[in-house]
């Protein structure tokens, strides 16, 4: 059952890509976005092949690829010596593999393509300063003085729009932040590899590393236990937190221990995960992105996941079964994927900040494994295909 127009309340990731593929399918998407401006927060975004193979649908694709970075490889290497543990082949050989690049780039670059995209298509207007925080079809009616059979709640981790559905998810602080920040390549040190992803693994911690050339640099996101400051995306560090990232990474190998000492007004996000419930109430209300089903990032799989649910939600509700029937499957679909997503991440978290005994026979069985058969156990996430 096909229906005219949608409301869609968050212009980010989630939002801009669900009115893009909503306006594909001949529906259009009227979008709400508190904020006055959109000033896209954070530096580096990993976009994995099942991510822009939707982008490359929707005819954004070439844009980020003007510009980001397609690496070679995606690294595991020891935080304690800097000795390579293991890798998965990327750049050609992710295109050939599993049908679509894997990029890096700039999450204000990816924001941007999407925003052009949905001001160059008739069917979607983004409404900016507008919030809806409560009774969503009321405010929405009184705004516009239309009428939506749907609303899609794209509005992050702290959804206003997740209040109006029967037993949704609720946000949880995880108890670990990431750090973030860019170094210019002028700054760049020699154990830094330019054509990779590299992840180094420690005891409890790990820190992450790969170019942006938006920024002719790098981005470099360091995860650690610490301390929520609230509901904020962008914190700067105090000394004493600062305190509290070094003190996780002083059994690290001095040439990073010395970068993290060296950084200048780093920021940080604290790490929010939802718990399991309900995406949508059975009627004419629905959740996409981290609104539905926030988790670490230990499988840099969050915007991929959003950009995953927009793509599936506009296919289900623009397709023959009865709207009702359209949000019961979109659900049981994507609520199997994003568990599925979760334990892999969890699992990764587990492997990552192994200590002891169990970090060297992580180190060993990795070091055995081929690049091949390694890329093979990412099949089902990278070779995804939503329909």
């Amino acid at each position: 059952m096909s229906i005219e127009r949608v409301a869609i309340i968050g212009a980010g990731m989630a939002g801009l890509t669900a009115a893009l593929y909503f306006a594909h399918r001949g529906i259009a998407a009227d979008i709400f976005e508190e904020a006055a401006a959109l000033v896209e927060v954070g530096a580096g975004l990993q976009i994995s092949p099942n991510a822009s193979r939707v982008l490359s649908e929707l005819g954004v694709l070439p844009a980020l690829e003007a510009v980001w970075t397609e690496p070679e490889r995606i690294a595991l290497v020891s935080g304690l010596s800097l000795r390579p543990i293991a890798h998965v082949p990327a750049g050609r050989f992710a295109r050939e593999r599993w049908g679509a690049p894997y990029g890096v780039l700039h999450r204000a670059t990816l924001q941007n393509a999407l925003l052009s995209a949905v001001k160059q298509n008739p069917l979607c207007t983004v409404h900016l300063g507008t919030p809806v925080r409560e009774n969503a079809h009321e405010t929405l009616t009184r705004i516009t003085g239309k009428t939506y059979p749907l609303i899609v709640g794209a509005d992050g981790v702290w959804s206003n729009l997740r209040t109006e559905i029967p037993h949704a998810p609720k946000p949880d602080f995880s108890h670990n932040v990431a750090w973030r920040f860019t170094i210019s390549n002028g700054a760049m040190p020699s154990w830094l590899v330019p054509d990779q992803v590299t992840a180094f693994l420690g005891p409890s911690t790990h820190l992450v590393a790969y170019p942006l050339k938006e920024v002719d640099g790098f981005n470099i996101v360091a995860i650690a236990s610490g301390i929520s400051p609230g509901e904020t995306w962008d914190a700067e560090a105090s000394e004493a937190q600062r305190h509290m990232l070094l003190s996780q990474f002083h059994r690290w190998d001095r040439r990073i221990v010395d970068l993290l000492e060296r950084t200048e007004r780093p920021t940080f996000w604290p790490l929010y995960q939802v718990s399991p419930g309900r995406w949508q109430n059975g009627r004419n209300m629905a959740l996409i992105g981290d609104a539905a089903h926030a988790m670490m990032p230990f499988a840099a799989q969050g915007a991929a996941m959003a950009i995953e649910d927009a793509f599936v939600l506009a296919n289900r509700v623009a397709g023959p079964l009865p709207l009702a029937q359209a949000l019961s499957s979109f659900e049981s679909d994507r609520t199997a994927r994003a568990a599925k997503v979760r334990a892999r991440g969890l699992f990764n978290r587990f492997a990552y900040h192994a200590r002891g005994p169990i970090r060297l026979g992580r180190n060993v069985v990795l070091s055995l494994r081929s690049p091949q058969s390694l890329a093979a156990d990412l099949d089902w996430l990278y070779g995804f295909r939503a329909e």
